[in-house]
């Protein structure tokens, strides 16, 4: 856990130094410590982006389709962009597959519509590249080794093709709302580091250094080049051969005039996400490792001036016999087992005290679980939070999303 304390902005009072407020999204809705208003926030036409970040294993994909089908049955046309390449959204939606085009989702009802997609880091590279080269150019650059190299899987590429994708959804203006499902752990913040790390690359500083060589030429030359390999260990990873050098020299001579243009428009998504209209939801799950993540989460987007909404803390445990607790519970199985009653048969008897058994352990759970989260409130007092109670299997379908839904906006109550 965090050791910051109570505040998620700079100033204290869940406000940062912006002046806005930094718990509760597009009005500040539901930034008073209570409960997270969901459907406040999806309803209000003024929240364009909504971002679910969290670690892995917490449900974030699930909340971000849940939400993304929620507002779309509630009147807004939204589209839901997974970062993750696992296929579950997909599934939960009934479609074989998402790739980098936004796919209609049947099956949604009212009067809203649901496109999903997940981010193809490639296509969308070459998107960029065909959208500010000529022809002739797109072509050259596209068919170069360190381009496709580049393009293929190189630190930071991924998130900065995320700013780039979630830049030109919210610039085509089709969609009055979307749903951005980051990657698990901490990665699902790196976009936010993304204009600076490869923007930086890009601006050519490092690049000079591998191309210097063929201006200098000599023994001067191998030493710049040994300098520019040795500093571009960390950025570039595995690139081997002699080709390298070449390789490179054309993608810089290809892509010059574009280098300027991808920290722009990186900048500029950056800004979206600092800007009225979005909002951040953390999911975590009421687990100590889980919550631990959501504080760094919260700390980092505070930091970073994101306007966060609130907490959603998932697959909360609960019983439909609060009154009677662990204590009790163990006392009367102990008792059914040793002395057993005339009226009960052995065996209802070992089922009754089975069953007191594990309602036991859910008891202690839920214990366990409300001083987990307890300790992150008495740190985040003004995060507001939406307790979302566990389902008894995995959600595969719109109906399951549906239930999630309404667990994230209380109406299932």
């Amino acid at each position: 856990m965090s050791g910051r304390t109570g505040t998620t902005g700079q100033n204290g009072g869940g406000r940062n130094d912006s002046g806005r407020n930094g718990t509760g999204g597009p009005d500040g809705a539901g930034g008073d410590g209570s409960r997270l208003a969901v459907d406040a926030l999806i309803d209000n036409p003024k929240t364009r982006i909504i971002v679910c970040c969290g670690s892995g294993g917490v449900g974030k994909t699930t909340t971000a389709a849940a939400i993304g089908l929620r507002a779309a049955e509630r009147g807004r046309k939204v589209v839901v962009l997974t970062i993750d390449p696992a296929r579950r959204l997909a599934q939960s939606m009934g479609l074989t597959e998402l790739d980098n085009t936004p796919r209609i989702v049947k099956g949604v009802t009212g009067d809203g519509e649901l496109q999903a997609m997940m981010l193809d880091m490639k296509r969308t590279f070459d998107e960029v590249v065909l959208a500010h080269a000529d022809p002739e150019r797109a072509r050259a650059i596209m068919e170069n080794p360190f381009y496709q190299s580049l393009s293929a899987g190189f630190a930071g590429t991924q998130e900065y093709m995320a700013m780039e994708k979630l830049g030109q959804l919210r610039a085509a203006e089709e969609w009055d709302l979307i749903v951005v499902d980051t990657p698990p752990s901490r990665s699902a913040l790196d976009f936010l580091d993304a204009p600076n790390r490869l923007g930086s690359f890009l601006d050519g500083k490092v690049i000079r250094i591998l191309t210097a060589p063929a201006k200098v030429g000599g023994r001067s030359a191998m030493k710049f080049l040994n300098a520019g390999m040795g500093l571009l260990t960390g950025t570039l990873g595995k690139i081997f051969g002699a080709q390298l050098l070449t390789d490179v020299q054309t993608f810089v001579s290809a892509t010059d005039s574009m280098f300027g243009g991808f920290r722009e428009r990186a900048d500029r998504t950056y800004q979206l996400l600092q800007a009225p209209g979005t909002a951040f939801l953390v999911v975590a799950a009421p687990e100590r490792d889980a919550l631990r993540e959501a504080a760094y989460f919260v700390d980092r987007l505070a930091a970073d001036r994101m306007p966060l909404a609130g907490l959603v803390l998932n697959r909360v445990h609960g019983t439909g016999a609060p009154q009677l607790t662990a204590e009790r519970a163990l006392a009367a199985a102990e008792a059914l087992e040793e002395n057993g009653s005339e009226q009960v048969s052995p065996d209802a008897e070992l089922l009754a005290a089975g069953l007191l058994r594990l309602h036991a352990e859910r008891m202690q759970v839920m214990v366990r679980e409300r001083r987990t989260r307890d300790r992150f409130v008495s740190v985040y007092p003004d995060v507001p939070i939406v307790e979302v109670a566990a389902l008894p299997g995995d959600v595969h379908d719109l109906e399951g999303l549906r239930t999630i839904g309404e667990r994230l906006s209380g109406s299932a109550d």
